[in-house]
């Protein structure tokens, strides 16, 4: 005899893209829940991770990494600054253009960051042996590439008010 589950198609529980969009939302939400514990939101916590790997870039380019228009970028920058997170810094050789580091602050609250976020890696992926873990970071980078999805950057940045 055979149960209802067994005869239900695999695409009526959601395909591949359902799953991702599903799942994704989820695991959002709950960075966000996380991140706000530290009284970030989670564009806020890219960034500082953004600065990280690429100290020294002008605000400029920092907002075409992330597909922000400037004008949102600034703004944005602001309240970091203000909460002394970042400082803008004169470029040398064109005192016209700012240049954004983290602090010392920001790398506090950056290496904090990190423990929340690797935190929320383990608890989203637990279902996983280390091996599957590794395998869908695999297969998700493919599919990212092929969607050509700038590595490391969130799509959610364009959208930023």
């Amino acid at each position: 005899m055979s149960t209802e589950r067994e005869n239900e198609h695999p695409a009526s529980r959601g395909g591949a893209a359902f799953l991702l969009a599903q799942l994704g939302a989820h695991a959002a939400q709950r960075f966000a829940d996380r991140v706000a514990e530290l009284d970030l939101t989670p564009a806020q916590a890219g960034l500082l991770r953004l600065l990280a790997q690429a100290p020294g870039h002008s605000q400029r380019e920092l907002a075409d990494m992330l597909g922000m228009p400037p004008s949102r970028f600034v703004p944005f920058a602001d309240g970091l600054q203000e909460r002394g997170l970042i400082e803008r810094r004169r470029k040398p050789g064109d005192r016209r253009v700012h240049a954004l580091r983290l602090t010392d602050e920001g790398m506090e609250l950056l290496a904090r960051l990190r423990t929340v976020a690797r935190a929320h890696e383990e608890d989203v992926c637990q279902a996983l042996s280390p091996d599957e873990h590794q395998q869908l970071i695999g297969l998700l980078r493919r599919i990212a590439d092929q969607q050509q999805l700038t590595p490391g950057i969130h799509v959610g940045y364009r959208r930023l008010r």
